[in-house]
């Protein structure tokens, strides 16, 4: 059989780049994509296509060259995205929009990309990345999990859309992985003398230790080949720590004032 075509956004580092390999090593032609090929001389673990979430001549031109090279694409993993942190506050508007134009508006570029392939082709696979954060409102997160949050609805409603095309659309949410996330952040700088001096100060060592001391991004490589081999995958996927994984399920079933209780003692608000 023909080896089904994988498409990774963000494949050059972190879970994108785990998952690449993994998925190599298990059969599969997998593309990753990055915004500048040229910085990765050395990549050998799978090809590299140059694509900016952003911008849409760059995601047609990356889509066209692998339909002509192989035909198909299979699987679209939107990996891709960018971490931001800061009180609401004293977040620039400028930065808001680049999260959400990276986090959001990315993943429906490249799904608005690849499902007139996909529909031709009566099959295919969409894995939105989304994450955990998602499900809640954190602080000093606030802007990352609306960004995260608005795209498993996204992926909600697009697989009803699609559902009678064969083509299946899924959600698959980290918790935090052992990767370089919180080095590629928008960070709202700590100002002095601010309202929020001690407290953003303080949640902001606390969530870059919790990215350092996450899990092996291979079990997120282990929860894709999973989905991949789901023949009617369900609506939405977790994969983290036990304590991450969970905090959904509280959300959902606790009282908003206890949960948001658990919020403000695990940040020390």
């Amino acid at each position: 059989m023909q080896a089904k075509v994988v498409l990774i956004t963000g494949g050059s580092s972190g879970l994108g780049k785990a998952t690449g390999q993994y998925l190599v090593q298990k059969g599969f032609k997998v593309y990753g994509t990055t915004r500048n090929v040229s910085k990765y001389p050395d990549f050998k673990d799978f090809e590299l296509v140059s694509l900016d979430v952003t911008k849409e001549n760059t995601i047609k031109e990356a889509v066209d060259l692998i339909i002509a090279k192989e035909g198909r694409i299979d699987v679209l993993i939107n990996n891709a995205g960018v971490g931001i942190t800061g009180p609401i506050e004293e977040t620039p508007i400028e930065e808001i929009n680049n999260a959400f134009n990276t986090n959001f508006n990315g993943p429906i570029r490249l799904m608005q990309a690849v499902l007139p392939f996909m529909r031709k082709q009566k099959s295919g696979l969409i894995i939105n990345v989304t994450s955990i954060a998602g499900y809640m409102g954190l602080p000093f997160r606030g802007i990352y999990s609306a960004s995260k949050g608005a795209l498993e609805l996204v992926t909600e409603a697009i697989r009803m859309e699609t559902k009678a095309f064969g083509v299946n659309i899924t959600n698959l949410a980290p918790g935090d992985f052992a990767t370089n996330i919180a080095a590629g952040r928008f960070h709202a700088p700590v100002i002095k003398g601010s309202a929020y001096q001690k407290t953003y100060g303080d949640a902001l060592g606390l969530m870059n230790e919790h990215v350092d001391a996450g899990g092996d991004p291979l079990e997120v490589a282990k929860a894709v080949l999973k989905i991949i081999n789901t023949k009617s995958p369900k609506v939405h996927y977790r994969v983290g720590a036990f304590t991450q994984r969970i905090s959904q399920f509280l959300k959902r079933i606790l009282p908003d004032k206890a949960f948001e209780k658990l919020l403000l003692n695990h940040y020390k608000l």
